[in-house]
């Protein structure tokens, strides 16, 4: 099932434009490559952060991705003043969560709770993902991105290109002077990613198409998520070459760099941009985001 999203012509200029960026494309080699499925959803209702870290490695095109398991996986959460001095740090050990599963979440049989609370959440606080796996090391940095809720989901009577479309409207409200990046997740492997740059501060509406048609009595899910500009590129590049058909952590057809890198050896803990070894790197991301869902049953 593939979408299409109608916008204003400014906005669907921008989005265009954004799309120009040349990726290099590149054939997974004889040694695989480390596959890391970070992106973590917050419903700030709960009272703990849903952390669940899925593990995978590359191969052919043509096989599904193995499952791969790690031999130590953490997450360190720091929080700061605002001026930057540290008020506190502690860890989150990670356990598989069931044998050959690849997938980790916060160690249930370690002495004291590895969960992370979701009044820790924000912007104040970074969160450093640290994996060894295989003899490599691997780290990632993010900050928790909230997000606004959607104002109000309606289904639309339009159509675009072979008539039988299904469009989804879609509005929520752009909170003014912030520079806000949005994900929007329309279903397994529909992703629309926007940025607020003809809209901030406003009442914003658009319009998303699905190409298949949906059958009458289905009920969609709608979310909205938190973005910071560097997941929202990524997450840009990614839909533009896979074309709907792949989610976000699959083996994509050109290889899009995430924020997990590989510090192996590198004698500077506070360097991890890994810029002087760019033939070393894994494939995923990792981010802490807000997320509000709503549903709609079509007619």
């Amino acid at each position: 099932m593939k979408g299409w999203v109608a916008l204003t012509g400014l906005v669907l200029l921008f989005l265009l434009s954004a799309c120009e960026e040349v990726i290099e494309v590149e054939v997974p080699g004889d040694r695989p490559r480390l596959i890391v499925d970070g992106l973590i959803r917050v419903d700030e209702q709960q009272p703990y952060v849903p952390v669940r870290i899925a593990l995978s490695e590359t191969n052919t095109f043509f096989e599904e991705l193995p499952v791969t398991q790690a031999d130590n996986i953490i997450i360190q959460v720091d929080r700061f003043e605002a001026d930057g001095s540290l008020i506190e740090s502690f860890t989150s050990s990670l356990a598989e969560e069931a044998p050959g599963t690849g997938v980790y979440i916060p160690d249930p049989n370690a002495t004291f709770d590895q969960r992370i609370p979701t009044v820790l959440l924000d912007e104040n606080v970074r969160f450093t993902l640290q994996i060894r796996h295989k003899e490599r090391q691997y780290v990632a940095q993010t900050r928790y991105q909230p997000v606004v809720p959607i104002n109000f989901l309606l289904q639309g009577r339009a159509t675009l290109f072979e008539g039988d479309e299904t469009e989804l409207i879609v509005a929520f409200t752009d909170p003014p002077g912030k520079g806000d990046y949005y994900l929007f997740d329309f279903g397994p492997s529909e992703f629309l990613v926007t940025e607020d740059t003809f809209y901030d501060g406003q009442f914003f509406q658009f319009s998303y198409f699905y190409e298949d048609p949906i059958e009458p009595g289905t009920e969609l899910e709608i979310g909205i998520m938190g973005s910071d500009v560097t997941f929202y590129n990524y997450m840009d590049l990614l839909i533009e070459q896979s074309e709907g058909r792949q989610g976000p952590f699959q083996t994509p057809v050109a290889t899009v760099r995430g924020n997990v890198v590989d510090v192996t050896g590198l004698d500077n803990q506070e360097r991890i941009d890994n810029a002087d070894r760019p033939e070393i790197f894994p494939l995923g991301y990792f981010a802490i985001v807000q997320e509000h869902r709503r549903s709609l049953t079509i007619q």
